[in-house]
């Protein structure tokens, strides 16, 4: 009996120890990011890391792809295997990437003694610096697990996990389901994991030949859409100084914008809004209009209880447009190409689908309304009454809302803000933006205007079309 009761104290300390030691620390960093950066906060800034490299074979193909698409990323390195290609580090150092560290072997922090981990640690950040001459500062421990001690013991190294992981470590999943889920994570902010070599536990030694290939595809499709491929150390960067942007709005500020985005989705759950397109501008949802006939400027006419399709501004995009955005202009002119792309890829999105089988046109009321003809769209007058009255409320509402300086525009402003119908019909839209290939925007020339503005000593010619958007963006609401 005394046997059995020291051999359950021996197994319950055992098990306290462990929690404490290994599965607490792991659960904090991942769930909550205790002491580790997980996730970026950016506009069109992607963060490319890769783990247990180098590869005489597949890293330096790897490189050929990054310089090819002028992406930057960082290399999680494992010791064993940068100490027999120190001058693969070299060349990851003089092309302008980060390099990071990845234990000396491939081990889990859970199964070894702070000491261990902590001269795996050493002893390949000393291999680093002797290829390239840079100590490294960040740190990804094997498979993201991190000890108690961890957090304590890395002394300057910031711990790096992230945001999305794809099973790229497994030939298996094959190139084509690979780029498949990489798509799907297409977006500012995410820290991407993938993985060079394939000589580790677990993994296949053929996989990264799938990843270059899904990679590719991902590096083609983020440069047509302007997104900027980016090192840990420049994520870290702009994150910070979009929280620190984001703090200026004060407390109440943001905690009201939590609300409200919260309602949101809510919303879009209850009403079935759907996005309307990859990373798009717009969401999207089928209802029958209720109103007097529309006369749309191609002649078609949208009539009561005539199908459309009812558009809304994602407006967690119009925030962040907002509050990253250097000027006014800069917001109108990004919001201009925002537009510009989502409207192909609301055309993409609808094609073939049943359910938009009998829409008649695009239909929705917005103050961001000048300019709006150049897309295609008939810009209209709401009727007058308690419909008119009361939309102007709610957008109101929503720029005291969203908008940095909210209040005060209202205040100043409020007379000006007029809500309108936008309004296409479907032959309008598929005539414009039904062909991607085919499809050249009046908006063009919108896309030199940013650097015009910022060149010292030149004025812009800024179109009517942009300054009038401009003076939208500054009486903001979706």
């Amino acid at each position: 009996m005394v046997g059995n009761r020291d051999m359950e104290n021996f197994l319950l300390w055992g098990f306290y120890i462990l929690t404490f030691y290994a599965f607490l620390p792991g659960l904090i960093s991942r769930t909550f990011g205790f002491r580790v950066f997980k996730k970026g906060l950016a506009n069109k800034e992607i963060a490319l890391t890769f783990d247990d490299g180098p590869d005489p074979i597949y890293t330096p193909i790897l490189l050929d792809l990054l310089k090819r698409y002028n992406a930057k990323a960082t290399f999680f390195v494992v010791g064993i295997h940068a100490e027999r290609h120190p001058e693969l580090l070299k060349r990851m150092h003089d092309e302008g990437h980060i390099i990071g560290i990845h234990n000396y072997v491939h081990k889990s922090n859970w199964f070894m003694r702070p000491r261990t981990v902590t001269r795996q640690i050493h002893r390949t950040s000393e291999l680093i610096r002797q290829a390239t001459g840079v100590p490294s500062a960040y740190y990804r421990p094997p498979w993201g697990i991190v000890n108690l001690f961890d957090f304590s013991n890395m002394g300057h190294l910031q711990i790096i996990l992230w945001s999305s992981l794809f099973g790229d470590w497994r030939k298996r999943v094959g190139a084509a389901r690979l780029k498949k889920r990489l798509m799907k994570k297409l977006v500012p902010g995410e820290v991407i994991l993938l993985h060079d070599c394939g000589a580790t536990l677990g993994a296949d030694l053929e996989a990264p030949a799938n990843m270059l290939e899904a990679l590719e595809c991902y590096l083609e499709e983020g440069t047509h859409r302007g997104l900027r491929f980016v090192d840990i150390s420049e994520m870290i960067a702009i994150t910070d100084r979009n929280k620190n942007s984001r703090r200026e709005l004060g407390w109440l500020k943001r905690a009201t914008i939590a609300c409200w985005m919260g309602w949101e989705k809510i919303f879009h759950f209850l009403f079935r809004v759907k996005s309307g397109g990859d990373d798009s501008i717009f969401h999207i949802r089928v209802v029958p209009y209720r109103g007097e006939p529309l006369k749309l400027s191609d002649g078609q006419i949208i009539k009561d209880k005539d199908e459309v399709i009812e558009l809304h501004f994602d407006n967690s995009k119009l925030l962040r447009l907002m509050t990253e955005a250097r000027s006014m202009m800069h917001v109108a002119i990004r919001l201009i190409r925002e537009v510009e792309k989502g409207m192909p890829k609301l055309a993409a999105q609808i094609a073939g689908r049943q359910e938009f089988e009998h829409v008649q046109g695009l239909y929705g009321i917005s103050m961001i309304n000048r300019g709006a003809e150049q897309f295609g769209f008939s810009v209209l007058d709401l009727p007058k009454g308690l419909f008119d009255r009361m939309t102007r409320i709610y957008l109101k509402l929503l720029l005291l809302v969203l908008h940095p300086s909210g209040k005060r525009r209202v205040k100043d402003k409020g007379s000006k803000l007029t809500p309108r119908i936008i309004a296409m019909s479907m032959e309008e839209f598929w005539h414009r933006y039904g062909n991607g290939d085919d499809f050249t925007s009046k908006w063009s020339a919108a896309a030199g205007y940013e650097d015009k503005l910022q060149a010292p000593g030149r004025p812009a010619a800024v179109s009517h079309a942009v300054y009038d958007n401009g003076n939208a963006v500054r009486d903001f609401t979706p």
